[in-house]
């Protein structure tokens, strides 16, 4: 792709003219860009940073996702035809870890060397459990990611290489200078390569509030993940290619986004802290804690994938375990119990029932979506209950910014709505995986 000006797309998505995110893969798919001389940008859901060096090899920073693995070796073949040598993974998520697989069977075929992967020695851990939770994974990735068919791979390209804390890498007069951080996993390793000022921060920026919240997925690193944003900061790097969203250009706004974004992370975890310290329970954190408002306008730190509450429970899960303040909650009853016995002081499932619609109507969806899971958890075979739980969750979707809600409560709608009186097709409140790479 040679008829892109990066710069002015990039410009562009610094002024929220245009959107490249990792919930909003804008130029996916289109090929290798050229960012500097000898640099490329292979956008999509899991960006690839492509090198030329002056030894005739090609060397890639991330390798993409599973379903577009030869996609992006032709694009990398249409950029350069010389080996590939080395391939580095910023972390061991699937969108990031597999695109190595063509250009294997690549070396094999024209008798050149396997490429040398390297990685943190991390990475390897998070594979063996990958296996052990292979089809946990495929089931919370298709509510997130609003994908029914998605399947959940079981094998995976290792490392030749790890390190624990850093390591430097030279390859045809580039050096690649790796250092381990923790933020969206315990595995991730940044890269600078001073021959072009160019840091490679992975998915440490994402163009979006850090996903450091998820509330299907493991441990995430809030505080760590600040530290690494200021660690990376100090580096004065003049280009920046993250591997979600657009490459920013110019030392000063690298540091902005970086700095900021450390910011935001930082008062999340400072009151949150406070609250736990004080022994206040989780509830009343949840809706106490806010980020900086003087930073809500900046396109870089919108909550359109996690979110602030999110965050707040991976603290709290950190710091404090998982009671959450709530005697009731430690040996809770079942929520059908529960539910049932809620009904029966209402009056009927279908009391609790239009009481979650009359909540809908005075906009309070949360408690909408907490007596409609009720009157369905009470009488799970009725089919007018399921066909009010699946309104309430479309509503409670299509009123989400966050990629993460959006996915659970569409994903809810659905298992109503295909059980309810009159069942009608699935709907979509944003993009897919398919949507996305």
């Amino acid at each position: 792709m040679t008829d892109l000006d990066i710069r002015d797309y990039a410009d562009r998505i610094w002024r929220g003219e245009a959107d490249d995110s990792i919930a909003h893969s804008g130029l996916h798919g289109t090929g290798v860009v050229d960012v500097a001389d000898g640099v490329g940008w292979a956008p999509g859901f899991g960006n690839v940073i492509t090198f030329r060096t002056d030894g005739d090899e090609v060397v890639l920073f991330d390798t993409g996702n599973p379903l577009t693995a030869d996609r992006l070796h032709r694009h990398v073949r249409a950029w350069s035809p010389h080996p590939l040598s080395t391939a580095f993974y910023s972390h061991g998520h699937i969108d990031h870890v597999f695109g190595v697989g063509p250009f294997d069977a690549e070396a094999r075929e024209r008798g050149w060397a396997r490429p040398q992967v390297v990685a943190h020695e991390a990475v390897r851990d998070r594979f063996d459990r990958y296996v052990l939770t292979n089809g946990y994974n495929a089931v919370i990735n298709r509510r997130q990611f609003q994908s029914p068919d998605l399947t959940w791979p079981s094998e995976y390209r290792h490392p030749d290489v790890t390190f624990a804390d850093g390591l430097t890498v030279t390859r045809g007069g580039l050096t690649f200078e790796l250092f381990h951080a923790k933020g969206e996993t315990d595995d991730a390793a940044v890269a600078y390569v001073p021959e072009h000022r160019l840091l490679l921060p992975g998915d440490l920026f994402i163009w979006l509030t850090p996903n450091c919240g998820n509330p299907q997925k493991v441990q995430r690193y809030p505080r760590e993940w600040a530290h690494a944003l200021r660690r990376m900061a100090a580096l004065g790097a003049e280009l920046m290619i993250p591997s979600h969203g657009a490459p920013i250009f110019g030392a000063d706004r690298i540091e902005q986004a970086l700095t900021e974004t450390a910011e935001w992370l930082e008062s999340i975890v400072e009151q949150t802290l406070a609250l736990l310290n004080e022994g206040a329970r989780l509830d009343d954190v949840v809706h106490a804690v806010r980020p900086p408002a003087r930073l809500a306008d900046r396109v870089y730190l919108q909550a359109k994938y996690d979110e602030p509450e999110f965050i707040v429970r991976n603290l709290w899960r950190m710091y404090g375990g998982w009671y959450d303040g709530n005697p009731a909650r430690l040996k809770p009853a079942r929520d059908a119990d529960l539910a049932r016995a809620v009904a029966a002081l209402a009056g009927g499932t279908a009391r609790l029932a239009d009481a979650s619609r009359r909540a809908v109507e005075d906009g309070d969806l949360r408690l909408a979506c907490h007596l409609a899971e009720m009157a369905v958890q009470s009488d799970p075979d009725d089919a007018d209950l399921h066909a009010v739980r699946a309104e309430v969750y479309a509503a409670r979707a299509a009123a989400e910014s966050s990629l993460m809600a959006r996915g659970v409560y569409t994903w809810a709608a659905n298992e109503s709505r295909a059980r309810a009186t009159t069942p009608t097709a699935p709907e979509s409140t944003g993009p897919t995986f398919e949507d996305l790479v």
